[in-house]
């Protein structure tokens, strides 16, 4: 296949295959399977496990971190469940369709959301007693997940999203909001198919400066299209952000200088990529292509 675009399709169409093969073995037939397969299934551009996989990629074997990717999505689609909620952002619209709990109520919603996260560390658990040579990486991959998924990751930066809705426009603040809850778990997957192929430290190193560069750019592009883009391509309501009053890149410094911040972040990325060579090809086309998405 060529193209990042390409490589980001094939990726996903393997971790979807291995996600329908989880649920059917882990999850009991009924409505609460119903509504985490609803939302597990409902498209997405799959760039977390899609990370995993590239890193693990790069020094090892991919398959061998494909559960642990998929455990990276299923955190991933339970925190969009929550995020969603009328208690949360109450958004109506998620990936083009009607929102779990709009679908489901608002109870199995909750479940649903609950039910993703507690299988996420059922399966990674799973795979690493059934690999006892690989243990010592697999439980360093699952503290990681942990930690970015947990009360100092993506949950803080939910919690600091809700506090600072409508309050003055701190760019501390936003930096701090944005690393953790969408930048934690980016960096998360980034690092932990590496530490699952035997990545070195120093490579470790080199790895998170290109994690928390890309996740800013992912941040501030989904800042500037949540205020321009249209909502038949991106999947979601547009302006909701702006409407209440939340801390976004584009509320604190204007579209244009955004767009300068996420070249900045970008250029950032790729230049820690460079002690790898053409092995970090695919990584280095990913940072420029979520610069210049459209959805």
């Amino acid at each position: 296949m060529t193209g990042i675009g390409d490589t980001l399709k094939s990726l996903g169409g393997t971790v979807n295959t291995r996600l329908r093969e989880l649920m059917d073995v882990m999850c009991e037939p009924g409505i609460l399977k119903d509504a985490m397969n609803y939302s597990l299934t409902a498209g997405g551009k799959r760039l977390r496990p899609a990370l995993c996989l590239m890193t693990a990629g790069m020094f090892g074997d991919a398959a061998r971190a494909l559960d642990f990717a998929c455990a990276i999505e299923m955190i991933h689609t339970y925190s969009l469940i929550h995020d969603d909620l009328p208690a949360m952002d109450n958004d109506d619209l998620r990936r083009g369709k009607p929102t779990n709990h709009v679908v489901f109520t608002e109870a199995y919603a909750i479940l649903a959301g609950d039910g993703l996260l507690n299988c996420a560390f059922e399966v990674m658990l799973k795979y690493a007693l059934e690999n006892k040579d690989k243990q010592p990486e697999c439980i360093r991959a699952m503290s990681i997940i942990a930690g970015a998924s947990g009360v100092t990751g993506m949950i803080a930066g939910q919690a600091g999203d809700i506090a600072f809705e409508g309050k003055e426009h701190d760019p501390d603040v936003l930096q701090y909001i944005h690393t953790r809850k969408t930048g934690a778990m980016i960096k998360a997957s980034v690092l932990s198919g590496a530490v699952l192929s035997g990545a070195a430290e120093h490579e470790l190193s080199a790895l998170e400066t290109y994690g928390s560069c890309i996740c800013l750019t992912f941040q501030i592009v989904d800042d500037i299209l949540d205020e321009m883009g249209d909502q038949t391509r991106i999947g979601k309501t547009p302006g909701k952000d702006a409407g209440a009053d939340k801390l976004t890149f584009t509320s604190v410094y204007g579209i244009e200088k955004s767009k300068k911040i996420a070249r900045r972040q970008t250029d950032m990325a790729v230049k820690a990529l460079e002690c790898f060579g053409q092995k970090a090809q695919t990584l280095s086309a990913l940072a420029t292509y979520l610069l210049s998405r459209d959805r």
